[in-house]
């Protein structure tokens, strides 16, 4: 639990300005931020107003609860009702539409930057006056922290501004989520504006890696798709990236000190000579094949000058895995609606381009297929930060605007060249087929994942065909020593 916050002062008092002239008597959004338990102080960045949903309601409105017998015994005392309004309404929030924004933002975040929490613009005797509004606001916070869960925060923890206009002011609370949510899981914390952002210091990073993912015979389930196995190998991953080394500038980081140079930062992950555990975990009998993914990856972190270094290269290590997943999931969420893998029986009468590809059994799949991974672009947002955006092999630039203006309340980009495109220029693919052992029924295929641009792959030989080949070698070697030992016996005879 953070014991402080501390807001930019610049981007919240541009948001109160909005907010006030807006003329809206609700409204709830998300905290962008970051919480730091190395400073046990949370930071907040922007507040970003969730959107109308699908059907063009807003995320929250406030529904007068004032009956008929109320009024009349408001009448009766001679109390002014007309004057006090709010006291008589209930915040109802749209709970799922507001975790879902929280979904696709985190996306668009980069090391350093998450979801804190949300904020509320109500005034001060609805937030008061009802315990349903605050149960309302805590489980939406609850939603928010697991559609955007934080990798180096503890899960239970995030923030509640409230933003009253009658009497203007804010507030800040600590909410400790839990399966049993009382009023007693909020708690007041210190809240402060200043000068966040334009003290930020930037770190970036482009890493290199190339995860060899088995295939093992598996029953037709879920857990064999291609979106399955990428998803389990990601996580591994992660595991080993944790323990990478890390070299700032061309220096390793060996301490906890604060950085104090100013400007960009280049950080170089160096990973630690390890087994591969995940084919290992495979033993050949059960694999038919190997699944290689490759690319390279570009990330950002921002980090606040009182924090150790040690953490940007946290964030840095927690971005580059968040960036992964997120292509995956927006391959995933781009799908056919149709869950259901393919099966035995479907598996030669369904072409590959039929289903998407990552619902695909690999291990029953005897056709070639690719896919492609959406590549990384970078937005500049706030005080010369920026935030990012994926984007399919089929779009252009152009798209991610819309992005912005939806997702993040930002003004139309006016020049799409302002847009960072570090990818463009990442390292060829290299496709490798499936390695064989002689499954009966089941024959190779070649596979191949990429981040900028699809490829074609062809297919492998047969196991039959690899046996024929390696007996064929084998009998030629016996031949050729046979023919040396003839040829040594003749020359030694006239010798």
């Amino acid at each position: 639990m953070v014991k402080a916050v501390v807001g930019d002062e610049t981007q919240l008092n541009l948001a109160e300005d909005r907010l006030s002239q807006s003329g809206l008597t609700s409204q709830v959004g998300l905290v962008i931020g970051k919480l730091s338990s190395s400073l046990d102080r949370g930071f907040v960045y922007d507040l970003v107003p969730t959107p109308p949903n699908d059907a063009g309601e807003p995320a929250c409105s406030l529904i007068e609860t004032t009956t008929a017998a109320t009024f009349k015994d408001d009448k009766k005392k001679g109390s002014k009702s007309k004057s006090q309004p709010a006291d008589s309404s209930t915040l109802a929030i749209d709970r799922d539409w507001v975790a879902e924004h929280a979904r696709q933002v985190s996306r668009m975040l980069v090391g350093g930057m998450n979801v804190v929490g949300i904020y509320v613009w109500i005034s001060d005797s609805s937030f008061k006056n009802s315990t349903i509004t605050l149960c309302q606001l805590l489980q939406t916070v609850k939603g928010v922290a697991e559609a955007a869960p934080i990798q180096e925060t503890d899960y239970d923890k995030r923030l509640l501004i409230h933003i009253s206009y009658s009497p203007r002011r804010w507030t800040c609370r600590n909410c400790i989520l839990s399966s049993n949510i009382t009023s007693s899981s909020i708690r007041p914390c210190d809240f402060k504006m200043g000068r966040v952002l334009s003290l930020l210091q930037t770190f970036k990073c482009t890493y290199n890696f190339k995860l060899s993912l088995p295939i093992c015979q598996e029953n037709t389930s879920k857990s064999s798709t291609l979106s399955a196995i990428l998803r389990h190998g990601i996580s591994v991953h992660a595991k080993e990236l944790r323990n990478a080394i890390a070299l700032i500038d061309g220096n390793l980081v060996v301490n906890e000190e604060p950085c104090s140079n100013e400007g960009l930062h280049e950080v170089e992950l160096l990973l630690p000579f390890m087994k591969n555990t995940q084919a290992e975990a495979c033993s050949q009998k059960d694999a038919v094949g190997v699944l290689i993914f490759s690319g390279s990856v570009c990330s950002f972190a921002y980090l606040n000058p009182k924090e150790p270094v040690s953490q940007a290269i946290a964030d840095i290590k927690d971005d580059i895995i968040r960036s992964l997943q997120s292509r995956l999931d927006i391959i995933c969420d781009e799908a056919d609606e149709d869950p259901g893998p393919i099966g035995e029986d479907d598996r030669e009468a369904i072409q590959p381009s039929e289903k998407p590809v990552s619902r695909l059994i690999l291990c029953l799949l005897r056709k070639t297929c690719s896919l492609a991974f959406p590549r990384r672009l970078f937005i500049p947002w706030l005080a010369g930060t920026f935030i990012c955006d994926y984007l399919q092999p089929s779009e252009t630039p152009e798209v991610l605007k819309d992005h912005c203006v939806e997702l993040m309340s930002m003004e139309a980009l006016a020049d799409a060249s302002t847009i960072l495109q570090p990818e463009v220029e990442a390292p060829p693919m290299v496709a490798k087929s499936f390695w064989n052992v002689g499954v009966p029924g089941h024959s190779a295929s070649s596979f191949s994942v990429e981040k900028s641009r699809r490829i074609d792959t062809s297919g492998a030989l047969s196991s039959t065909g690899n046996i024929k080949s390696i007996n064929f070698k084998m009998l030629g070697a016996f031949f050729f020593l046979i023919l040396s030992i003839f040829v040594g016996f003749l020359l030694l005879k006239r010798s």
